[in-house]
């Protein structure tokens, strides 16, 4: 056989992947809830003829293409849960659920998997190896990835390398990251809790008001960044809510902080929340008031192997040409990463920005879209990734 053309077998599955997207984009479903978008997945990889399990990490969905010769296991992996966000896009096919939305471009990558399948179930013949299918539910923080693992997505077979991708509106349209080593952050989130002695807003010296000391602290844990970490390191400490009292001239008994710290590194990590704790509690003090902190780690960070890394990167050149590389890494984070703590693999970022095409909009926003052409490159790559481990190389380099 000649080496298949991924790229033009993506493009001749273009509009079948934007309907099928589009489909899953008006009818989104929060993790651990995807019954419909699963039932779908299983139902199309069954007619291709894969082993399909069901069930896999709840709502799951994994299906085996075994090829005819032995060799390495390739694991592939989509998510499929949307957001808790109402749409606010004027799109023909926009969201029918209210207050849920596929504000990060999951309906995307839940088609390209799908494509995928159709794409390599041609080669099944030509295969040294499987490929394992991977559709996750749960990303968006709900613990999608560990839920897998748990119901032994990484056995029967092990996986050898694994990859997964994401469309990305920071990064224009045909360019495409790859970076070596770490490329999203881990993230934990943080509760603090201060304890003071409500009492009427007209007689503040008669009470201990929690939410001065909690301002206090909001402020000063924006300087753990700028005055105990190295410069050269990258972390992020924000406050993303602070909660208190229930009317104007009521001062509460206590406020509640709540926040994220991001990084690359686990010992960095650890230095920041010894930093915020110390911090929480001694400025309570100051203001008489008590302060306790209780955190949650969600994800870890994202770290690309060597050589499964460099096969994308050599895969993105092939598709799109050495000026479409781009190694910038992101402060996001993603339960990938749990993945690649078991496996080697590379985790890639699809350019979809398009202003023409009003494809500018962040992830997580109610008017976020990405440029469908995304996806062509996103298969394309992900595919001649997998070449290199399931076809033979005397008949993969073969022009």
């Amino acid at each position: 056989m000649t080496k298949p053309d991924f790229r033009r077998e993506a493009e001749a599955l273009f509009d079948e992947m934007v309907a099928t997207r589009r489909d899953f984009h008006q009818y989104p479903e929060l993790g651990f809830q995807e019954t419909r978008t699963s039932g779908i997945v299983a139902q199309q990889l069954t007619q291709l003829g894969l082993e399909v399990q069901r069930g896999v990490g709840q709502t799951g969905v994994v299906g085996l293409l075994e090829g005819t010769k032995p060799g390495p296991t390739v694991l592939l992996r989509f998510d499929m849960d949307a957001l808790p966000i109402q749409e606010e896009s004027n799109l023909d096919y926009a969201s029918r659920n209210p207050g849920v939305m596929h504000a990060c471009g999951h309906d995307g990558h839940t088609a390209m998997g799908l494509a995928l399948a159709k794409i390599w179930s041609k080669y099944q013949d030509q295969m040294a190896g499987r490929i394992k299918f991977v559709f996750q539910p749960a990303e968006e923080g709900l613990g999608g990835a560990f839920a897998m693992i748990a119901d032994g997505v990484l056995e029967n077979p092990r996986p050898d390398v694994a990859f997964a991708m994401h469309v990305w509106t920071p990064e224009p349209f045909g360019s495409v990251r790859v970076v070596e080593g770490p490329c999203m952050a881990s993230s934990s989130v943080f509760t603090i809790t201060v304890q003071g002695k409500g009492g009427h807003g007209a007689a503040p010296h008669l009470a201990t008001d929690p939410i001065l000391a909690a301002a206090h602290i909001v402020t000063a844990l924006q300087s753990i960044v700028s005055r105990n970490i190295n410069p050269q390191d990258s972390v992020v400490v924000s406050i993303g809510q602070f909660s208190a009292g229930t009317t104007f001239n009521v001062i509460p008994d206590k406020a509640i902080l709540k926040g994220t710290v991001r990084s690359y590194n686990e010992e960095l990590h650890r230095k920041i929340y010894r930093r915020i704790l110390e911090m929480a509690t001694r400025m309570a003090e100051a203001f008489s008031c008590k302060a306790t902190m209780e955190t949650i780690a969600i994800v870890a960070a994202v770290n690309n192997a060597p050589e499964p890394t460099a096969v994308v990167r050599q895969a993105v050149v092939d598709v799109l040409g050495e000026q479409a590389v781009s190694s910038r890494r992101t402060m996001a984070s993603e339960d990938m990463g749990y993945i690649l703590e078991e496996i080697p693999g590379c985790y890639f970022f699809v350019g979809a920005r398009n202003e023409a095409q009003g494809c500018t909009y962040p992830h997580h926003h109610p008017r976020f879209n990405f440029d469908e052409r995304a996806m062509i490159h996103g298969v394309a790559i992900m595919a001649e990734a997998a070449a290199k481990y399931v076809l033979p190389q005397s008949e993969n380099e073969t022009g």
